[in-house]
């Protein structure tokens, strides 16, 4: 389904800046769609053609190494999901994105937003802003994994998805961390205890 350029300042509070002219260039291109818990929304080997905003919802992005299923990210209301390698480059995916909820999802056209970008400046300047965070948060999560404890770890996942630890397994929010499920269980009771001394 095709979005009314009315609702897409409503439903993605970023593009509220955009003028009306953009805000219905911008509507011509994006398609809501809705998808099952469980439901592949980039499959291995798929080419990941579009920025997929969560309206309601949970996805996570995972990959298998060693016959093991590991999350690389999790993506709730309000925010974009995208592979970014094969966005990029017009590859076929390692990555594979999956509904872990019953999903509303608006598809962002990578293409033709770029496309866009070159006709609008306010576009232009959305995509590059949206472009330099998400090259900042992919560096916080690296230094992340690289220096902090597992205890810290745990403790900034919460911090940045906060909704998201009652909402995904163990084994996901695990693998996400770099942790197996009996470390994080571990690391969970340790942050309840202090959390309840504290209280």
């Amino acid at each position: 389904m095709s979005m009314d350029k009315r609702l897409v300042a409503d439903l993605m509070p970023s593009f509220a800046g955009l003028t009306d002219v953009e805000l219905e260039a911008l509507a011509g291109i994006l398609e809501l769609r809705s998808v099952r818990k469980k439901q592949m929304v980039v499959c291995e080997g798929q080419v990941c053609h579009d920025m997929v905003y969560v309206r309601k919802g949970l996805l996570r992005q995972f990959y298998f190494k060693n016959g093991r299923e590991i999350t690389e990210h999790f993506t709730c209301e309000g925010n974009i999901a995208y592979c970014i390698e094969s966005i990029f480059k017009n590859e076929p995916s390692r990555l594979m994105m999956e509904a872990l909820e019953n999903s509303d999802l608006c598809f962002i056209p990578y293409a033709g937003l770029v496309e866009l970008s070159h006709a609008y400046q306010g576009i232009a300047d959305w995509l590059r802003h949206y472009l330099e965070n998400n090259l900042i948060l992919h560096q916080v999560k690296a230094d992340s994994w690289r220096f902090e404890s597992a205890r810290e770890r745990y403790e900034r996942f919460l911090h940045e998805f906060p909704t998201v630890a009652n909402r995904a397994s163990v084994n996901d929010m695990a693998s996400y961390l770099l942790m197996t499920p009996e470390s994080l269980s571990r690391v969970r009771k340790v942050v309840s205890n202090a959390a309840g001394k504290k209280s």
